[in-house]
């Protein structure tokens, strides 16, 4: 029987909904017919008065309303689909509605060319022909027609409330009868329910230290880390240091060397010696093995250097992994109109503009901040597009607490297979046709994180690059991330 009332009282309840969804809606039917009419009013009142001022107020006043006219109209014709005399009442007052407005292009556009008397006229015609007066009877019409739909839908409305409260209370009395068993169940329920809050409680304490420690225990890992990648580097540098110095004493010997077996040569073929402070000249398997013996020490020399640039760049890496951040007021617009003065020589010679839109204020480290965007925008002019005028546009917004920074360039472009490939440490993407150790990017995220940000890339090879960087606009130790 209670599932017999549950589904008696679910249906009661759709139909009184529904019946209560016909009363509102007459009401919204009546609401945009009231609406209409104080549109049309103020149409022609704003015509009126411009037609006796010429005062352009009362023009856009009549411009206003005459362009809110066709949204009510479309309301309406939907909100009337369901009852053919209101349709059919509605083409009525479209077709009145279509030619008053007729009226008023007429109308205003005598009164623009400086015949008022015509323009007058016009508005009297327009009287005469009752046009005003059709509309409003028309609309009149509909919304008597609406409000005895309002009356049967209000009394089907409250009988249908009525029968679903009748159900109700009889189902009501029939819980009743099953209260006390659902007393004993939700009390074992909440039992239960208390037994597993106190674990989830226990669990969670639990899981809070956990992640205390394994937080603590990944910045330790990550600072021994650093510790490790600093003295490395730096031990890297002793060694490279001495391959350096030998390879300089091997470049200085390399003449001595090679002298005296082009001597030894030409005492061998019984050649004269050659005259005092003339070098002898090589030949054959001795020049070439002179010639592959510079070429070895050019690739040495050129392998030490970038060795050396790459432990410099790692030494680099942890020292600013190590340093402190502090929060300052940062007026970004003037941050990167330093960096691009600074940069204004490279701009001129790839022949790029670099335009800053409006920037946000912001309360970070302005080191890190310096660098970041000095970056980007070096990286913006150095992959322009051989032979284009380059393109870079430095923009920013807010959102929800952050600021939203996008630097654009009409460069290169980025394969996107290779969007997470550059910000990978010392790798890089494309041809590689310009300085770098593939430091730059990867450096730069890791920055975007210590100061609580995200940082990604948009691209295409050919159609340039846009990397969008998200700061919190207040930077504290509270929000940063926990990787440096």
């Amino acid at each position: 029987m209670l599932a017999v009332v549950s589904a008696a009282s679910v249906l009661l309840v759709n139909k009184a909904r529904e019946d209560s969804a016909w009363v509102v809606h007459t009401l919204e039917v009546e609401n945009q017919l009231s609406t209409l009419l104080l549109e049309v009013r103020r149409a022609e009142s704003g015509a009126r008065g411009y037609l006796l001022t010429g005062s352009r107020e009362f023009l856009d006043d009549h411009e206003a309303a005459v362009t809110a006219i066709p949204p009510v109209l479309d309301k309406l014709s939907g909100l009337t689909t369901d009852n053919p005399a209101q349709v059919a009442s509605l083409a009525k007052l479209r077709s009145a509605i279509d030619t008053r407005l007729e009226q008023f292009v007429r109308e205003k556009e005598l009164a623009n060319q400086g015949k008022a008397a015509d323009a007058a006229a016009l508005v009297r015609d327009a009287w005469a022909a009752n046009t005003t007066v059709s509309i409003r009877g028309t609309a009149d019409a509909m919304r008597l027609a609406e409000e005895q739909l309002f009356q049967e839908r209000t009394v089907s409305a409250d009988r249908s409330q009525r029968l679903a409260t009748l159900v109700t209370i009889a189902g009501s009395t029939l819980v009743v009868l099953l209260a006390g068993i659902s007393i004993l169940l939700v009390r074992g329920s909440a039992r239960a329910r208390d037994d597993a809050e106190s674990k989830l409680r226990e669990i969670n304490l639990t899981l809070e230290s956990t992640v205390d420690e394994r937080t603590a225990d990944l910045r330790e890992a990550n600072d021994e880390i650093q510790r490790f990648a600093y003295i490395v580097s730096h031990d890297l540098r002793s060694p490279l240091v001495n391959i350096m110095g030998f390879t300089s004493e091997l470049d200085e010997l390399r003449n001595d060397i090679f002298r005296r077996i082009a001597t030894l040569a030409r005492a061998a073929t019984d050649s004269p010696p050659p005259a005092e402070g003339v070098t002898p000249e090589l030949e054959g398997a001795d020049k070439q093995l002179s010639n592959d013996f510079s070429e070895a020490l050019g690739f040495i020399k050129s392998s030490i250097a970038k060795m050396d640039r790459l432990i410099s760049a790692i030494l680099n890496l942890t020292r600013e992994g190590r340093r402190e951040f502090v929060p300052v007021r940062i007026e970004t617009r003037e941050l990167i109109e330093a960096i691009v003065q600074t940069l204004a020589h490279q701009a001129a010679e790839a022949n790029a503009t670099i335009r800053i839109e409006p920037l946000p204020t912001l309360i970070s480290d302005r080191l890190a901040l310096e660098q970041i965007f000095s970056n980007l925008i070096d990286n913006a002019i150095k992959y322009l597009k051989p032979g284009v005028a380059g393109d870079i546009t430095v923009r920013g917004r807010t959102k929800l607490g952050f600021a939203i920074f996008e630097i654009r360039d009409n460069g290169r472009g980025i394969d996107p297979k290779d969007h997470q490939r550059i910000f990978d440490l010392f790798r890089r993407a494309g041809t590689q046709d310009r300085p770098g150790q593939g430091i730059g990017l990867a450096h730069v995220r890791a920055l975007v994180r210590r100061l609580g940000g995200t940082m990604s890339v948009a691209s295409e090879l050919g159609h340039g690059s846009t990397f969008t960087i998200t700061l919190p606009i207040t930077w504290n130790a509270s929000n940063r991330n926990s990787d440096k």
